[in-house]
């Protein structure tokens, strides 16, 4: 199924909740069980045939043919019994004792009471900033079920006690009475599938190949059908939530929580990452997160957070509506949150114990990675240092690599002069105007924009980035008046610029993986900085990088990363290539692959001309 077919499957399931809630249900019910039907269709089909062929050889009639109709039969019911018992990975963390935090113990019997809900079984403290509860199926496909709360030490440092247990409302949420159980079992019969997929397609038999057909007609068309209920309970949820904590308090929760991600994201981590300059050891990252929550996020960046926040549109990429809708469905309005002073750390007796164990933790998964990127800065500094002592002698490509490398160590660096020196000397060059204009504050949207103007003219290369920042400028409030006439300008040369991009992106997606392609043309510096990138990728273990040659825009710097992703089930090695879509630093658009069914790791170390990074044992 393409994406348009998918996007067409949703809005109807949409539409068909919105005339009538309680048939689309059914419908739901009715789809899903049909996956049910089709496992023990097979199941006794598989039954019946080996039945059949064994009868067969009493009466002396086995057979060449009946001999593989067998095989067959064998076949389908070992692919039908894998099925019917799936089995799941245990959550990741610690699990929690009611000693280590009978408070947090009390307050979830109290949820529970409330909603009427089953109990959870499992409580654990993981290293993530989030929450989520999961249902796996206790005995495969059919049977009750394991519920399993995961609780992240970054959120309890970060939220207060009423916050905290205005998520695990939501979360506990989903587990509610007799309203919730068709949500709860579609949610476990939407693990079981992926789960399943996920294994057969490591098979390469013919009974691999009988199911995967089944499913790739299937699996799409249930995800479609089941997506409006799945958006529908988590409205549900945060309905609960609020019910029991306040509305007030949920909403405070959603916008501190939406703002903090950014911050904890953006912020904190680059911040515990470039230690690795002065320190060749990894410290522990939560010590410090501790400490340094006690300071709320700088007022601008919060506003500026919030506004970005605000802005997204739910789209079908997940089931979890964005945080306008959800403010809205909860009838509350965006604004700043008093930030929570009390964390919510304070339930668990004993929290030094904690941050001790996830940062010795931390410290033995990064310490290969630490080495690695203390080296890479170690080289940026003295490539910094060779730039520094030829000063002016600097050519305009040198003295903007000077300045980007500084930034890349400190992004407050004072490099604004070495921007405007390239400048002098090349006035229309494009890094040293992005440059500039990044380092021209907020509140000088003239001057801004004006340096924008130049960079939009210097070629189409530039337009994009320079139309988009211009309109970011132009519609943030705290950087001058509405200004109607030059938005509106904006506006139309950033659409034609992204239609641009579209054209460029098609043909990045469109063509076969390794048509197109040639060696990555990346320098010395430009290929540090992804290596570091992917030291930071966890789950990561190697990486090649191709350039994709553009025939509509051949002057494009444009990119093909592959990487190895074990121990990552499809899912998530999906989501996890479109974020470094968006993270990794590279001078173009790139398209990042996993090394798997397709495109196989046999034909990326073929075709790819070499790994790039490969992580150190």
């Amino acid at each position: 199924m393409d994406r348009a077919d998918f996007v067409h499957l949703v809005r109807l399931s949409e539409h068909a909740s919105a005339d009538d809630s309680a048939r689309y249900r059914r419908s739901v019910a009715a789809f899903a069980a049909l996956g049910y039907l089709w496992v023990l269709g097979c199941l006794g089909l598989s039954v019946g045939i080996i039945a059949w062929v064994l009868s067969s050889i009493g009466e002396e009639r086995f057979n060449f043919t009946r001999g593989w109709l067998l095989l067959f039969g064998l076949g389908l019911l070992w692919a039908t019994l894998r099925a019917l018992w799936v089995r799941f990975d245990d959550p990741e963390g610690v699990e929690l004792r009611r000693e280590d935090a009978p408070a947090l113990f009390e307050a979830l019997d109290r949820i529970r009471a409330r909603i009427k809900g089953p109990p959870v079984h499992h409580v654990y403290l993981d290293d993530d900033f989030n929450a989520s509860i999961r249902q796996v199926p206790r005995f495969g496909l059919f049977g009750g079920a394991v519920n399993s709360l995961s609780i992240g030490l970054p959120l309890l440092m970060m939220l207060d006690r009423r916050r905290l247990l205005s998520v695990l409302a939501h979360e506990y949420g989903h587990l509610r009475g007799n309203h919730g159980q068709l949500s709860a079992w579609i949610y476990r019969t939407r693990l079981s599938w992926l789960k399943l997929d996920a294994s057969l397609q490591r098979n390469e038999g013919v009974m691999a190949l009988f199911s995967q057909a089944f499913f790739r007609w299937y699996f799409p068309r249930f995800a479609a059908k089941t997506f409006a209920l799945a958006r529908q309970d988590e409205y549900e949820a945060d309905r609960i939530s609020g019910r029991l904590l306040g509305a007030s308090v949920a909403a405070a929760a959603l916008t501190e929580i939406a703002i903090k991600g950014n911050w904890y994201a953006n912020e904190f981590w680059p911040w515990h990452w470039a230690r690795a300059e002065h320190e060749p050891m990894p410290p522990g990252p939560f010590e410090a997160l501790r400490k340094r929550v006690r300071t709320p996020p700088d007022d601008d960046f919060a506003r500026q957070a919030l506004r970005e926040a605000m802005r997204r549109v739910s789209d079908l990429e997940d089931t979890h509506p964005v945080l306008r809708d959800r403010l809205e469905a909860l009838e509350q309005k965006a604004v700043m949150p008093e930030w929570s002073m009390r964390p919510a750390l304070e339930m668990l007796v004993d929290r030094k114990k904690w941050i001790a164990h996830f940062d010795s933790q931390w410290r033995r998964a990064h310490a290969a990675d630490w080495k690695q990127h203390h080296a890479h800065r170690s080289r940026i500094r003295e490539r910094i240092a060779v730039l520094a002592a030829r000063g002016e002698r600097n050519t305009p490509d040198e003295m903007v690599e000077w300045a980007d490398s500084e930034r890349r160590l400190d992004p407050s660096a004072p490099v604004r002069v070495r921007y405007e020196s390239a400048l002098q000397i090349a006035p229309e060059h494009p890094g040293a105007l992005r440059g500039l204009a990044q380092m021209l504050p907020a509140s000088d949207r003239e001057a801004r924009l004006a340096v924008l103007e130049r960079l939009h003219g210097s070629g189409a290369a530039s337009r994009w980035w320079a139309a988009k920042s211009a309109v970011a400028s132009l519609e943030d409030p705290d950087s001058g008046p509405h200004d109607e006439e030059a938005l509106k300008l904006w506006r139309g040369r950033l659409k034609e610029a992204e239609e641009a991009e579209a054209r460029a992106w098609e043909e990045i997606t469109g063509t076969p993986f390794f048509s197109q392609i040639s060696r990555h043309d990346l320098n010395d510096y430009e290929l540090g900085e992804l290596r570091a990138d992917l030291v930071r990728c966890l789950p990561a273990s190697r990486a090649w990088l191709v350039r994709k040659i553009l025939r509509e825009f051949p002057w494009r710097r444009a990119y093909i990363v592959f990487v190895e992703l074990p121990g990552l089930d499809d899912e998530d090695r999906w989501n996890l290539c479109r974020q470094l879509e968006q993270t990794l630093t590279l001078p173009g658009a790139a398209l990042v692959l996993w090394a798997g069914h397709s495109p196989k790791l046999e034909d990326i170390e073929r075709e790819a001309f070499g790994a790039v990074w490969v992580r150190d044992a």
